[in-house]
């Protein structure tokens, strides 16, 4: 059946986006998303969760033998 404008409009109310709120990095400062870890250092709580070293030496250890072939 057809839905009058007033009708339409009242169900998507709340189909509204909320921005993304963002906090600062305990260990290194930057910007990040809340109960997200930090991309820049890797970190969670004051806990490393994610070497972010090792994971861009191995990345770059890839492409250099991609290179070579």
């Amino acid at each position: 059946m057809r839905h009058n404008r007033g009708q339409t409009g009242s169900r998507r109310s709340h189909h509204a986006l909320a921005s993304a709120s963002f906090t600062l990095c305990e260990k290194c400062g930057n910007p990040r998303e809340k109960h997200v870890m930090c991309p820049k250092c890797g970190t969670y709580k004051g806990k490393v969760v994610v070497d972010i070293l090792a994971k861009a030496n191995k990345k770059a250890a890839k492409i250099k033998t991609a290179e070579g072939r």
